[in-house]
């Protein structure tokens, strides 16, 4: 590779990281192109020879930000015996760690409300993500539980993505922890069968 595409190339991880840290904290409408390219440290203009639009920017943000996550769920999970399984990715997923920023998050919470009402735009990518956290998710639950392993990953991961938005809102007060624990709590027992904690 050349000098010049090396340099494109930088560019283009500088423009993702950037779009990336925004989009997770102040969604689509928070992750203007002129905040992207400053947080990047490049001008406006070269924007263009990166992306078509902000649009196309945003796509590829939320697919690259929901692969990284998935990986990080789905970490060592199969070294797991399958029962435990639910419960380790929601541990994961539903930590103050998470919540607070600390690790690279998800960028479901910030931006469902908005795909919902005023960027339908990007129903489209959201819903491939989604379907490849259940898919993935789905996989790897027992086969043998109450519920359907496809209808309990759907019901985790809806409650992952409301119980960390819920959180967040409340942060800094004694509810957003409880929030945590209960959608923790709830989300294991479903995957247990309704059964309560193991001992």
């Amino acid at each position: 590779m050349n000098a010049k595409a090396e340099r494109k190339e930088r560019s283009h991880e500088s423009i993702l990281q950037s779009a990336e840290r925004l989009l997770r904290e102040k969604g689509i409408s928070g992750a203007g192109v002129a905040d992207v390219m400053k947080g990047a440290a490049l001008t406006v203009g070269g924007f263009y020879a990166h992306f078509a639009s902000k649009d196309e920017l945003m796509d590829e943000t939320i697919h690259r930000t929901a692969a990284t996550l998935r990986d990080r769920l789905f970490a060592r999970l199969d070294e797991k015996p399958e029962a435990e399984r639910a419960e380790a990715i929601l541990k994961r997923y539903l930590s103050a760690d998470h919540r607070d920023g600390g690790t690279p998050g998800c960028p479901m919470p910030a931006v469902i409300g908005e795909v919902g009402t005023t960027a339908p735009q990007h129903r489209g990518m959201v819903a491939e993500q989604v379907q490849s956290l259940v898919d993935g998710l789905a996989q790897r639950l027992p086969a043998d539980g109450i519920v359907p392993r496809r209808l309990l990953a759907i019901g985790l991961v809806a409650l992952m993505y409301g119980g960390l938005s819920l959180a967040r809102a409340v942060k800094g007060t004694d509810l957003s922890d409880e929030v945590l624990r209960a959608c923790r709590a709830l989300g294991a027992a479903a995957a247990r069968g309704g059964k309560g904690e193991r001992s």
